[in-house]
């Protein structure tokens, strides 16, 4: 396993569709090994495979906490969403920065595991949000794009 570079606003790769997977191989799941890492080093709670240069379908999600666990969520697509939830969201392409982006409160999210077996995943608040911010990555969007006002920093130290 390794941690990869994050792609940040600004890199073309971030505005592409990604592609299907159709079977999985010993480069996907390299691939979904290195994202955990990835992720778990950059303290955040979801990936999606273009933020590490991958045109692929693939998200991994792991908002923590006693009722969940990791997840590793492959072609999936939204089949149910409802409520509503209006809060405060960042991304690991976008650092430093943070908004209010309204999303469901409720989704169910039809995909494929990592043994490439069909999966249902519900989720409610938090995992919700990263649901829907992850699967956006997927069709080439960020949230900044979704974020109601102003972009804010979220932190006065430069890390460049």
């Amino acid at each position: 396993m390794a941690v990869r570079q994050i792609r940040e606003m600004g890199d073309d790769v971030l505005t592409k569709e990604c592609r299907p997977v159709k079977e999985m191989t010993p480069h996907i799941a390299e691939l979904i090994d290195d994202m955990f890492e990835t992720m778990y080093d950059a303290n955040g709670v979801g990936l999606a495979a273009p933020q590490v240069g991958v045109l692929k379908r693939i998200v991994v999600i792991d908002v923590g906490g006693e009722e969940s666990e990791p997840l590793c969520l492959i072609n999936p697509v939204i089949t149910e969403k409802d409520g509503e939830q209006t809060g405060y969201e960042g991304c690991l392409s976008v650092p430093g920065k943070t908004g209010t982006v309204t999303r469901p409160m409720h989704v169910v999210c039809r995909a494929l595991n990592r043994d490439m077996k069909e999966i249902e995943v519900e989720g409610t608040e938090l995992l919700a949000r990263a649901i829907c911010h992850e699967l956006d990555h997927l069709d080439g969007k960020l949230y900044v794009e979704l974020v109601e006002g102003e972009l804010l920093d979220t932190s006065s130290d430069d890390e460049e």
